[in-house]
């Protein structure tokens, strides 16, 4: 099967080099693609510096993908892997409870699969998660906000065998006045709906993470599904 992908960025990048990148991202080194060319477009930009919206062929046969939205996962899956790779503000023994629960419980042992499929923990999203851990806000409004904004998700390539399984097609520039603002309109459309329709909307039994901490619950709990 062949799976189209598109990478944002400042240059026009032919052959994605395995090995290089940042190792604090979502899933931690990897090369971080999308579906859709107008995202890439969007992550391809800066303030005032234009960008690209690289286009690839992946071919996907023989490898081994996690896709973190499959009916086995829940979001708390997601949070781990972040949670493994991205600094949290951990203020409080809540928080780093929290963090040492579902790395425990809801880890995944990520590295072994060859790409990734799963959530985009941009600026608002993160902070979301963050909420989470310290017990602002409810596993049913994290959930919820994981969709504002529509950001989407993002495929990553994680071994040696899908790099070389990768192939250029070529790249289309994208404008920083265009793409930028559309970027900064998708983050404050995602903030304005989280504060004005999740954060503040606690619901008669909703769960939080002490919930979940206190009663031990696992990934085959129904009420995580």
């Amino acid at each position: 099967m062949i799976k189209e992908l598109y990478h944002g960025s400042s240059e026009i990048i032919e052959k994605p080099l395995y090995g290089y990148g940042k190792s604090y991202n979502d899933y931690g080194l990897g090369f971080y693609c999308t579906d859709h060319i107008e995202m890439a477009k969007e992550w391809g930009v800066s303030r005032g510096r234009d960008g690209y919206a690289n286009c690839y062929e992946l071919n996907c046969d023989g490898l081994k993908i996690l896709d973190l939205n499959a009916p086995q996962y829940c979001i708390l899956h997601w949070l781990a892997v972040l949670l493994e790779n991205r600094e949290f503000d951990v203020p409080s023994g809540l928080a780093l409870e929290a963090k040492e629960y579902l790395l425990t419980n809801f880890g995944i042992d990520y590295e072994n699969y060859d790409a990734i499929v799963g959530y985009r923990a941009d600026d608002s999203y993160f902070s979301f998660a963050q909420d989470f851990i310290n017990g602002t806000i409810s596993y049913r409004q994290l959930n919820n906000a994981m969709h504002l904004g529509k950001l989407g998700q993002q495929f990553v390539l994680k071994s040696r065998r899908s790099f070389d399984q990768i192939k250029f097609v070529g790249a289309e520039a994208a404008e920083s006045d265009k793409w930028y603002a559309r970027k900064m309109q998708r983050d404050m459309t995602a903030r304005r709906e989280y504060f004005s329709v999740e954060r503040n909307r606690r619901k008669r039994g909703d769960l939080y993470i002490t919930q979940i901490i206190d009663e031990e619950m696992m990934a085959n709990d129904s009420r995580l599904r």
